[in-house]
């Protein structure tokens, strides 16, 4: 299995007997890897498909490119790591402020293009020193923090651009979802911001033949007249035919606003590395650094030709988690899956056409979740806030992020927000810790945490 292909058969290919777990160089009957993969699709579809739209990028590109960058970071891998590769949610801040500043969909992919090579590079590096350096670098204070100011940065966005649009069809997919994710247990709770996105959808097509044409801003704009659901685009859409693709172009404002995330995609694959290998029993930190890089080349390749940057999917962690079916065989279908839906425009104009008052309930929890998890590491990780080299950096570099802080240094170059508040926390941390005392420097390592973003399976 040099490249993680070619499996052998568990047991008789039917359901695993009690207490066994297939592994990922083993399969099931392939009818019932191929309905594995199925459902690793509908896990990540949600946040697949969400990510681009928020980000205003073609959501046809981003799911086929998924399902290609899940291929790669398998055979990378060598089969040895199990996770599908899908959209990040992390970079939904840093799309909203180059688009704020008069970006174009090339320059938010450009951005994302060098935060992808950087990761690839920080991947190499952990690759050669080893995975503790993780810790050394990013603790659990700073990753916590800039997690953190990525999530609440984006309160704006939510409640200036989404929710006036459709402010009570908005409200009404905001209860909704939280009823998913809090109400529904196993499977179907780790598609709730999905579910909620169908709700959202159909009660607009409702609401549209009840009540008609409603007046309200769009994106942000002036006040007009105009339908919930919008679905001229999808009956001018074609059924085959390949997804819009554009090239990237560089500005470095766009890129020093998009470098944070880096960290924040570090501590994710590392959590996700660490889980995987807790579930198979397999010693992986050897293999940290490898992921980490793949993942990156795998960004490198999505927005070179127009599509979001990738990471590894704890929606999809969860599904193995319930099934105990680690095989990377259903990956591989799963990403066939995505290619084909990838290759079909009018499934594509069905996702873009998602009205802008169902992202506004979605993204004030979305959004939301996204910046506990940044006190989620904080709690795991046992930080202690009685400690001024914790609190100090991280105080105020998060008030400077999520208060959209600027810093100007010339009349042509400034930072702000999400980036200025990152360097705070980072080198306020380390050039803190140089002179504190030894008792200070304690802390509990990041890999003791849980996944970031995951939860124990509910039963």
């Amino acid at each position: 299995m040099r490249l993680g292909v070619g499996w052998k058969l568990h047991g008789d290919g039917r359901t695993p007997a009690p207490g066994a777990v297939v592994r990922p160089d083993e399969r099931l009957s392939w009818g019932r890897t191929i309905g594995l993969g199925a459902q690793h699709v509908v896990a990540m579809f949600g946040a697949t498909f969400v990510a681009p739209v928020l980000m205003g990028l073609d959501p046809n590109l981003a799911v086929l490119v998924s399902g290609v960058a899940t291929i790669f970071f398998l055979l990378v891998t060598r089969g040895k790591i199990p996770s599908y590769l899908g959209s990040s949610l992390s970079f939904v801040g840093v799309a909203a402020i180059i688009a704020k500043e008069g970006g174009s969909a090339a320059t938010l992919t450009g951005a994302l293009l060098v935060v992808g090579a950087v990761l690839f590079a920080c991947g190499m590096a952990i690759r050669a020193l080893g995975a503790r350096v993780i810790h050394a670098v990013l603790p659990p204070a700073v990753t916590g923090a800039v997690v953190m100011l990525i999530g609440f940065n984006l309160a704006p966005v939510a409640a200036g651009t989404y929710w006036p649009t459709d402010q009570w069809t908005a409200l009404a997919t905001l209860l909704f979802t939280g009823f998913a994710l809090v109400a529904l247990r196993g499977f179907w709770n780790r598609i709730a911001i999905f579910l909620g996105l169908v709700f959202g959808y159909v009660l607009s097509w409702v609401l549209d033949r009840i009540f008609g044409r409603i007046n309200s801003p769009i994106g942000g704009g002036k006040a007009t007249d105009h339908w919930r659901l919008d679905l001229s685009g999808v009956a001018e859409a074609d059924w085959v035919g390949l997804p819009t693709l554009h090239a990237p172009s560089f500005e470095v404002s766009a890129v020093l606003v998009a470098l944070p995330v880096v960290i924040a995609l570090i501590a994710e694959n590392a959590g996700h590395v660490k889980a995987v290998a807790e579930m198979t029993g397999d010693s992986l930190d050897d293999r940290m650094g490898t992921a980490i890089a793949a993942d990156g080349a795998a960004s490198v390749l999505s927005t070179s030709v127009g599509g979001p940057a990738t990471t590894t999917y704890a929606e999809n962690i969860g599904v193995m988690a319930a099934s105990r079916v680690y095989s990377t065989a259903a990956y591989w279908a799963a990403a066939l899956f995505a290619i084909l839906f990838g290759l079909c425009p009018k499934f594509g104009a069905v996702i873009a056409a998602v009205p802008g008052g169902v992202l506004g309930g979605i993204t004030v929890i979305l959004y939301g979740m996204i910046g506990l998890l940044g006190a989620k590491i904080w709690i795991e990780s046992g930080v202690d806030f009685g400690n001024p080299l914790n609190l100090v950096p991280v105080a105020a570099g998060v008030i400077v992020g999520i208060g959209n802080v600027t810093l100007e240094f010339t009349d042509s170059f400034s930072l702000s927000g999400i980036a200025l508040g990152t360097l705070i926390v980072l080198t306020g941390y380390h050039a803190l810790r140089y002179f504190a005392p030894a008792h200070m420097k304690q802390e509990k390592a990041l890999f003791d945490a849980t996944v970031p973003g995951d939860e124990p399976e509910r039963v």
